[in-house]
């Protein structure tokens, strides 16, 4: 059974059975996803196996990150090629190659900076670069409320933000990403919104009515947002509230919702959208952290399903 999400241009099937794992291999939980120039495909995982690789097609290419991470978090193509890989509760982010070779740690694994103190890193969780300088962006995370910025090579140039929710302060920076212009796009995750700031870390704009925007994602000129729904048990059987992808241009205009009003595993549904990727067909790839929000508190716990691929829907196709 084909299932389409979306309306208008942007219309998506699921592919159901995608990802082709060898026999014993599982992915356990997926947090984030990362799509190369090639289309392949690099899966973060809080399993055994904390990297895997796969072809655009779902064919297995191999695994790697083994015995390297305290609790994977996020993961981001740099502009040298390699993979810069937050661990969170590991305190540093991890460069490697694509081939798994660790290049470079950045941050002092498993020694946090003071909790609040504003000082990288407290539980960083993903980075972003300007592609036109080479400096890059770290979002910290669950332990501070702050943005660092880092030149292209290493030097810490300056950090922003602080609790609350006003503009410029943070209720969980969780995830992060840059447009074409240099400017920063923040997931304020428990202040449902997106904010913008430049790249001096000014406060340009924000984006409301979204719900615990997790997963952020932007690519030729659109941005994907993972969204989660509540954790709270008082309203947990609402509709509407997360468990979806919007689909918005870069001025916060909601363009499409893909996903059910309600939380669940079947097709067409999602239970916990955290991270996200965008390969060159425009083609979806998101990363469900389906144990930690849904499957460990069912009776009895079970792993769910945790990554999935939407296929656009090119025009003039018919479903």
């Amino acid at each position: 059974m084909t299932i389409t999400l979306g309306s208008g241009d942007f219309v998506y099937e699921e592919v159901a059975r995608w990802a082709r794992l060898p026999n014993g291999l599982t992915f356990r939980e997926v947090v984030d996803v990362a799509v190369d120039a090639h289309d392949r495909v690099y899966l973060l995982c809080r399993g055994e196996h904390p990297v895997i690789v796969l072809e655009a097609d779902g064919r297995f290419v191999g695994t790697w990150g083994e015995g390297l991470f305290t609790r994977p978090h996020g993961l981001t193509f740099g502009p040298d090629e390699d993979l810069y890989c937050v661990d969170d509760q590991g305190q540093c982010i991890r460069r490697c190659s694509p081939a798994g070779q660790l290049l470079e740690t950045i941050g002092t694994p498993g020694r946090p900076a003071p909790l609040r103190s504003g000082q990288p890193f407290d539980r960083p969780t993903k980075v972003a670069f300007d592609h036109q300088t080479g400096d890059y962006y770290v979002a910290d995370g669950y332990g501070n409320a702050r943005v660092h910025k880092y030149s292209a090579a290493g030097q810490l140039l300056f950090s922003w933000g602080d609790y609350g929710s006003d503009p410029g302060q943070f209720n969980l920076v969780h995830s992060i990403a840059t447009d074409g212009q240099g400017r920063v796009y923040v997931a304020d995750r428990e202040n449902h919104r997106i904010q913008v700031f430049d790249q001096e870390g000014h406060y340009l704009a924000q984006w409301n009515n979204l719900h615990r925007p997790c997963g952020l994602h932007i690519a030729d000129g659109l941005a994907y947002v993972g969204q989660l729904p509540t954790g709270m048990a008082v309203n947990a059987s609402y509709p509407n509230l997360g468990a979806c992808i919007s689909i918005h241009d870069l001025s916060g205009l909601r363009l499409a919702r893909l996903g059910d009003v309600i939380v669940g595993e079947g097709p067409g549904q999602f239970t916990a959208p955290h991270g996200l990727a965008v390969d060159s067909k425009g083609d979806i790839y998101v990363a469900e952290v389906s144990w930690t929000h849904y499957g460990s508190k069912l009776d009895p716990p079970r792993t769910a399903r945790t990554l999935r691929k939407l296929v656009r829907v090119r025009e003039g196709a018919t479903t």
